[in-house]
């Protein structure tokens, strides 16, 4: 008997991820840390909008991994749908259904949380991951970049905060999660002219997060809020940013080793992973060689 379970926590150690913080002791069966805690969300929904490419469609993979039914969205389906095509073929017990919607028009949020309620009764889990740049200054930027920053990082997380915990409510969810992908420019600001109104947006989300938490409070729910806030991830961003000089790109990310979009879905799923008393507030991760 002891040699069968020093078998099985050998198991576990070794299915581990490494750098993830247990939440639980080890216990005698063939499962991982991490699956055990996120056996309360198999079989829930989750919505993770911008989850065509890199880290959101990584961060949808990942809840799917772990068996939970998600919502992807965004403006073009063809890539949500190869990646729920692979999600399928690998076998993950969850499933990834892919939604189309322009974030920046209210009605169409609106619709997909109807649409939603009608296929799937409702949101559990709101992870608000879409978000977008414009190298546009505040001494020389365009009005029409800078309403674009808005609509997608501020009013539409907004709009989806709202219908999400209206979804919950209205299905006495009450432990439910709200997450805000936010970044490191959330918290402080890079003597950058090219990101300033950039950084304005995900203050703002520092805000928002913060906020929601404390009118979660009021309204005596449990539902959580978490803002996660990333330095330099190697994704498809600096080279959208930079999209008419493509040499700076390419420098964003060869002077450093770079986050990798799994380490934020990482993130996500360890801030789903607290138990239900937990509230992670803020998560902050940057690549150990980045500066500032």
């Amino acid at each position: 008997m002891g040699r069968l379970r020093a078998a099985q926590l050998r198991t576990i150690k070794n299915r581990c991820s490494p750098g993830f913080l247990c939440l639980l002791p080890c216990l005698p069966v063939v499962k991982t840390c991490r699956e055990a805690v996120m056996d309360r969300w198999k079989g829930r929904v989750a919505l993770v909008t911008g989850a065509s490419v890199g880290i959101g469609a990584t961060i949808a993979k990942e809840l799917v991994r772990y068996g939970m039914t998600v919502v992807g969205c965004a403006r073009s389906l063809d890539k949500i749908q190869a990646l729920a095509a692979e999600c399928k073929s690998a076998g993950l017990s969850g499933v990834l259904i892919p939604m189309k919607c322009d974030l920046t028009n209210a009605e169409d949020i609106q619709s997909m949380f109807a649409a939603i309620k009608a296929q799937h009764k409702g949101v559990d889990v709101c992870i608000n991951n879409a978000g977008l740049a414009h190298p546009d200054s505040l001494l020389s930027g365009k009005t029409s970049a800078w309403k674009n920053m808005l609509d997608v990082n501020v009013m539409a997380l907004s709009i989806c905060t709202r219908e999400a915990y209206q979804s919950m409510k209205e299905r006495n969810v009450d432990d439910g999660h709200i997450i805000n992908l936010n970044s490191i420019c959330g918290h402080i600001v890079i003597n950058s002219g090219d990101i300033h109104f950039y950084t304005a947006t995900k203050y703002a989300v520092s805000a928002l997060t913060e906020g929601l938490r404390q009118e979660l409070r009021e309204a005596k729910t449990h539902i959580r809020a978490t803002s996660i806030s990333p330095g330099i991830v190697e994704t498809e961003f600096a080279h959208r940013f930079y999209s008419e000089s493509p040499d700076k790109a390419t420098a964003t990310y060869n002077h450093l080793k770079a986050l990798e979009a799994i380490d934020v879905a990482n993130a996500v799923v360890y801030v789903l992973s607290a138990p239900p008393h937990v509230q992670v507030g803020d998560v902050v991760l940057r690549p150990v060689e980045q500066e500032m």
